[in-house]
């Protein structure tokens, strides 16, 4: 494809509603590279974003040319080293997994079940670091991954200790249907959060997907505010959820503890 092609022949008449500027549709771009869609092809790029193919080459093509993009063999798109060493450098973050990481491996070790860490960003959480057994991998959560927090225990603490105005705009749904168990009823999001706030941690039951059972419990920063969550997950049926608690609880007490000692005093995610 040439970059030389006249895009403003092929802009949609809605073409008003979307990002004007080359910023906010470069953002956008790299934006849809998450989760599911870590690599892209040119196509699947302008459908997501809903930009004119000839917009979404000549962006990409300039980002593969800084390194925040590559293409591999099959001609699909992928987040380049470039981007991943500048993304490296957020401090917040960073620390927060140099800290965890070591209390996260005892805990994987003496459970014997995977280990996640999340925090919030806005009305999704973003998965920071995670343990499980090589022999068994499990899809998700992908480090770097958004994902609802109203679907997984580590989605309900953070959901129960955000601001008010976050609760409540996760609160107005929709809420996304995973399994028969997902909680998709706003009643029944605002009792379970309001139980997590009360003992202190959640369990979710196949809520995500039809094999998991999850423990998580609130990892608090210096000024006592929550900064994150930690988690275990595991499909044994026979291994009862609440002999999980307290390891969990312990665990993230452990990690809350260093970090007020190494003066993590904010919150590693936005208010809003």
């Amino acid at each position: 494809m040439s970059d030389v092609v006249d895009d403003t022949a092929v802009e949609p008449p809605h073409d008003r509603e979307r990002p004007k500027s080359t910023v906010d549709r470069t953002l956008l771009i790299l934006g849809t590279f998450q989760n599911k869609q870590r690599r892209q092809t040119l196509s699947e790029i302008g459908r997501s974003t809903g930009l004119p193919i000839a917009t979404c080459y000549r962006i990409v093509q300039r980002l593969v040319e800084w390194g925040a993009l590559e293409k591999g063999e099959d001609g699909r798109y992928y987040i380049g080293l470039r981007l991943w060493q500048v993304a490296a450098l957020a401090p917040q973050p960073s620390r927060l997994q140099r800290v965890a990481r070591s209390f996260m491996q005892d805990l994987f070790e003496a459970s014997g079940h995977t280990t996640h860490l999340a925090i919030r960003d806005g009305l999704e959480l973003i998965s920071v670091e995670r343990f499980q057994a090589g022999h068994r991998p499990v899809p998700r959560p992908v480090v770097g991954g958004r994902y609802p927090m109203h679907a997984s225990a580590i989605g309900h603490v953070l959901l129960a200790y955000a601001p008010y105005k976050i609760r409540q705009k996760v609160l107005e749904g929709p809420f996304e249907r995973f399994t028969s168990r997902t909680l998709t009823n706003r009643a029944d999001v605002e009792r379970v959060i309001e139980r997590v706030r009360q003992v202190g941690y959640s369990i979710c039951d196949r809520h995500v997907d039809e094999f998991h059972c999850s423990v998580a419990a609130p990892i608090l920063g210096q000024s006592g505010a929550v900064v994150a969550a930690l988690s275990v997950a595991f499909t044994d049926r026979d291994v009862n959820p609440l002999t999980q608690v307290d390891l969990v609880r312990v665990t993230a007490r452990r990690i809350s503890l260093q970090l007020k000692s190494a003066g993590h005093s904010q919150q590693v995610f936005p208010a809003a």
